[in-house]
């Protein structure tokens, strides 16, 4: 790449980034209300579903926004994925994986409303998950030859491919499953399903990725991987095929050439199908969703990362083939909402603050079970 090119690259990294730390201000001043947002996934017309929150965590349908693409359909979990609807870190934006058409669309968030600015293909076969740092957005393509596709994104949304930013990952129909920045955007990490891999890819100056370091995860079932804000990675894993109550959760710290040190490995979830997690903004506590058990565990981070159980492990408890999937807290940390894809309904759980034990607020119904939803995002 020319000199003057990645000049005005990074120029452009910089000022998004800016823009970024901006409207992250301009928004807790505005103190906007709390919302929710769970995407269709529909085969001909994918859709963000959004909710107002109010201060006691209760949700109220407020509008549906299409993204302009197509979601793949399905029945339950049809994407097997973490991350398909993501909002900036700023809150300013939200993303959305059109896995039938092969694109992302970008909406500008103002409470529950979204505006549509952006759609652009995503350089890859059945987009299923989405990461943001500053300026920068990375997408995971599941399909065909597995891969990772970079883009600037602009604070009003607009998206732009960087050129020679695709990375593929081992192996082509790898599963992919979740990608995550780290919190200082150091690192880009890629969980797959397939092969049982932690792929690390460090970002370069101008956003792009370095060559992949691969990891296998010290557990059987790796799936998603999120952060804690003290930097741990958190990796929700399912456990061996047949097991029962098998599912675990692992951290990591990541050295500096990229491969993973383990901090607390395979701690216990007490569940079936641990495929999801989130921490809090907080950094105190991280909740894991047992789809196949319909529950919410919930564990300590320490503040080197290791993970501990709070109580009894197992703090919420969905109605039997709820099917919770994507799990999401509040940016205040108060609240927990889990997509519950079996029976099409968002649990809702408050967060105490004293301890972080769950207590469940209700059920909110949202489609019709079974019906293909992925992916949820909260602030």
């Amino acid at each position: 790449m020319h000199t003057g090119s990645r000049t005005l690259l990074l120029v452009a990294l910089v000022a998004s980034v800016s823009y970024s730390v901006r409207t992250q201000a301009q928004f807790a001043r505005q103190n906007q209300p709390g919302a929710v947002f769970v995407m269709n996934n529909s085969s001909t017309r994918n859709e963000v579903i959004s909710f107002t929150r109010a201060a006691d965590g209760s949700l109220q349908q407020a509008g549906t926004f299409a993204t302009g693409g197509r979601g793949t359909g399905g029945v339950t979990d049809p994407l097997e994925s973490q991350g398909s609807l993501t909002l900036s870190s700023d809150h300013s934006l939200l993303f959305a994986v059109n896995g039938g058409s092969s694109e992302i669309s970008v909406f500008q968030v103002h409470g529950s409303h979204l505006a549509l600015v952006d759609k652009k293909l995503t350089g890859g076969a059945e987009p299923n998950a989405v990461a943001q740092h500053g300026g920068l957005v990375y997408v995971l393509n599941v399909g065909g030859s597995s891969n990772v596709a970079g883009f600037t994104v602009s604070g009003s949304g607009q998206l732009n491919q960087l050129p020679n930013s695709i990375r593929f990952l081992t192996t082509n129909n790898s599963e992919g499953a979740s990608l995550a920045f780290s919190p200082n955007g150091q690192f880009l990490l890629v969980t797959e399903r397939a092969t049982n891999n932690i792929d690390v890819f460090q970002v370069l100056a101008d956003g792009r990725l370095a060559p992949i370091v691969v990891n296998t995860d010290s557990q059987p079932g790796a799936f998603s991987v999120t952060f804690a804000p003290n930097g741990s990675a958190l990796v929700s894993e399912t456990g061996p095929a047949g097991g029962s109550d098998a599912s675990t959760i692992s951290s990591y710290s990541i050295l500096a050439n990229g491969t993973l040190s383990a901090i607390s490995a395979g701690v216990a979830t007490l569940g079936n199908a641990n495929c999801w997690n989130a921490a809090t903004p907080n950094g105190r506590w991280v909740y894991v969703s047992n789809a196949a058990s319909s529950t919410i565990s919930g564990f300590h981070v320490g503040t080197d990362g290791s993970l501990t159980p709070i109580g009894a492990t197992v703090l919420g408890i969905n109605p039997t083939g709820a099917g919770n999937l994507d799990i999401a807290v509040t940016a205040d940390s108060q609240f927990l909402y889990s997509l519950n894809s079996g029976n099409g309904t968002i649990g809702v759980f408050a967060i105490e603050q004293e301890g972080g034990a769950l207590v469940n607020l209700s059920e909110d119904p949202v489609i019709s079970a079974k019906a293909g939803l992925n992916g949820i995002a909260a602030f």
